[in-house]
């Protein structure tokens, strides 16, 4: 069984904003493959939105509107690339291997 020290932060908050945790000794099991997919259209998304950014950040002509919207949804790449950043930090800290 999986000590405190050993659970694995999830990819998505739970009610209220709150962190989910994944308590499991199966790497491979259901939820941490989700997790680890999951994990993958973030980082894939937030790479995306740095190429829009530089586009759009050097266009001069860039409506003010969408770089308000970029700025939003830049935010929440950032929140998702920040989790899984801390979710991956603490694994390496346990001596788990990565999943992606």
């Amino acid at each position: 069984m999986t000590t405190s020290n050993e659970l694995r932060l999830l990819p998505w908050a739970g009610p209220e904003g709150k962190p989910c945790y994944l308590s499991t000794d199966d790497r491979d099991g259901y939820m941490s493959r989700l997790a680890d997919s999951v994990e993958a259209v973030q980082l894939g998304t937030a790479t995306e939105l740095l190429e829009q950014a530089s586009e759009v950040l050097g266009d001069r002509n860039a409506n003010p509107a969408e770089v308000e919207r970029l700025a939003i949804e830049l935010t929440g790449a950032l929140r998702d690339v920040l989790r899984v950043a801390a979710s991956r930090g603490h694994l390496l800290a346990a001596g788990e291997p990565q999943g992606v």
